[in-house]
């Protein structure tokens, strides 16, 4: 049990980080959104800056910290195993389980603007005359969702 307090160390400091990317990816999700509200060099720039700090920030930073956090904190109920019948300790689980839910929301969210921006970025847009548009600006409604996220 002497290395116990390096595991909880270990634990606390990769929840720290996984919250960090938790609450900074929603920000980047809407400064996507107002990046394509930009004129043209504009916006093309800054999306694709975006789209590489998100999936570094996610991928990177994210969802290792995610498992890594997991991982710490199952082997200290390994250690202590009568935590799972304290009430706190249900408490936390089921906190847990929920930010895991929206750890998974928000890697859908993610994965949904890869495959917009890969879509855009195969499409011709309007060149040429042609009758065929494609509309990346995202709705209304994306705009409000993602703050909502923000808040949330």
């Amino acid at each position: 049990m002497e290395y116990f307090n390096y595991i909880k160390s270990l634990h606390i400091i990769f929840v720290i980080t996984w919250f960090a990317g938790l609450f900074y990816i929603p920000r980047l999700f809407i400064y996507y959104i107002e990046a394509s509200f930009k004129s043209d060099p504009e916006k093309k720039i800054l999306m694709d800056q975006f789209i590489i700090m998100m999936n570094r920030l996610w991928f990177i930073i994210t969802w290792p910290s995610s498992i890594l956090a997991i991982i710490f904190g199952l082997w200290m109920i390994v250690l202590v195993p009568n935590w799972l019948f304290e009430n706190w300790m249900i408490a936390k689980l089921g906190f847990v389980f929920l930010l895991v839910l929206y750890h998974l929301k928000t890697h859908f969210i993610l994965t949904y603007h890869q495959c917009r921006q890969a879509m855009a970025d195969s499409v011709d847009m309007c060149s040429d005359g042609a009758s065929f548009c494609t509309n990346n600006a995202p709705h209304h409604a994306d705009i409000l969702f993602y703050s909502a996220l923000l808040v949330v």
